[in-house]
C-alpha cells in the first residue's frame, strides 16, 4: 500500500494526496507533514521547467517524475515499462550505428549479405549488452544499496533506469546536425549521472553506493560491447552465420535466466 502513495519532492516523505481540487482549474497544493513545504510544486509548473530541473539533476524533479507522475500502482505501468524498454533499445541501436558509420565495417561499398550480417550482429550485441547491463544493475542494487531497495520491485528500479536515460534522446539531434563522435561519449556520461540520481531517489541510499552500482553496470555494458566487437570467432573455423546463431542462443539463455530470477 505504501508503494501506491505519493512523495514529497523536497524530503521524500510519503503523502496520501498532492492537492485538493475545489472546481476545474481551482486547486490547493497540499503541504508535507514532515518538512512543512509544498509537497509537489511541479504540479503547477510548465513541463519545460521540469525538463530543465531534470537536466540539472535536481532530486526533487526526479521524485516528481518517478513517484508522482509514473505512479507504480497505475494501471498503465506495465505498458509504460515495455514502451520504455523498446525506446531505450532503439536509441542504443542508433548510437551503435553512429559509431560504426565512421568505421570501415559500415562503409557504403558493403555487399547486401555483409550489410545484413552487420545489422543482425549489431542488434544482437545491443540486446545482449543491455540485458547484461540491466541484470548487473538489479543485482548491484540488491547487494550494495540500502535495505529500502529491498522493498522496491525490480520493475520499479528498471523503469527508473530506463526513464532516467532520457539523455539518449539527444542522439536524435545528430540526425539533423552533424556532430563529432565524441558527443556520444558525453551523452553517455550524462546518462550515467542521471541513472545515479534516479537510483539514489528510488532507494534513498548513499550517493557513493549509487555511483558504484551505476558505474559497475555501465562498465559491464562497455566491456560486453567491446568484447563482441573485437572477437573474431570466424578465425577459429566458424562461419558468419554461426557467430550470429551463437549470439542469439546465448542471448536467449540469458534472457530466460534473468527474467526467471528477477521477475
Amino acid at each position: 500500500m505504501e508503494m501506491d502513495m505519493y512523495r514529497c519532492v523536497e524530503c521524500g516523505f510519503r503523502i496520501k494526496t498532492l492537492f485538493v481540487q475545489y472546481s476545474p482549474g481551482n486547486i490547493r497544493l497540499m503541504k508535507c507533514e514532515n518538512c512543512k513545504a509544498v509537497a509537489d510544486e511541479y504540479i503547477e509548473c510548465n513541463f519545460l521547467i521540469l525538463l530543465i530541473d531534470l537536466i540539472l539533476h535536481k532530486p526533487k524533479a526526479y521524485r516528481h517524475l518517478l513517484f508522482n507522475v509514473l505512479k507504480q500502482g497505475a494501471p498503465h505501468f506495465e505498458g509504460l515499462l515495455w514502451k520504455s524498454t523498446v525506446g531505450y533499445l532503439l536509441l542504443d541501436a542508433y548510437r551503435r550505428i553512429v559509431l560504426k558509420s565512421c568505421d570501415e565495417e559500415w562503409s557504403s561499398s558493403m555487399s547486401l549479405s555483409s550489410l545484413v550480417w552487420t545489422c543482425r550482429k549489431l542488434l544482437t550485441d545491443v540486446f545482449l549488452g543491455n540485458l547484461l547491463f540491466l541484470g548487473t544493475f538489479l543485482l548491484a542494487t540488491k547487494i550494495f544499496l540500502s535495505r529500502s531497495a529491498g522493498s522496491l520491485r525490480n520493475k520499479d528500479i528498471l523503469l527508473a533506469i530506463l526513464i532516467s536515460s532520457y539523455f539518449k534522446m539527444f542522439l536524435i539531434v545528430m540526425m539533423v546536425w552533424e556532430f563529432p563522435s565524441s558527443v556520444i561519449f558525453i551523452v553517455d556520461l550524462f546518462v550515467l549521472s542521471s541513472n545515479t540520481v534516479a537510483v539514489k531517489v528510488m532507494t534513498e541510499s548513499a550517493m557513493s553506493r549509487c555511483i558504484g552500482a551505476c558505474f559497475s553496470a555501465h562498465a559491464v555494458k562497455i566491456f560486453t560491447n567491446q568484447d563482441f566487437s573485437h572477437t573474431e570467432i570466424v578465425a577459429v573455423g566458424f562461419t558468419d552465420k554461426s557467430v550470429i546463431d551463437l549470439h542469439v542462443m546465448f542471448s536467449g539463455y540469458c534472457t530466460c535466466g534473468l527474467f526467471k530470477y528477477y521477475f
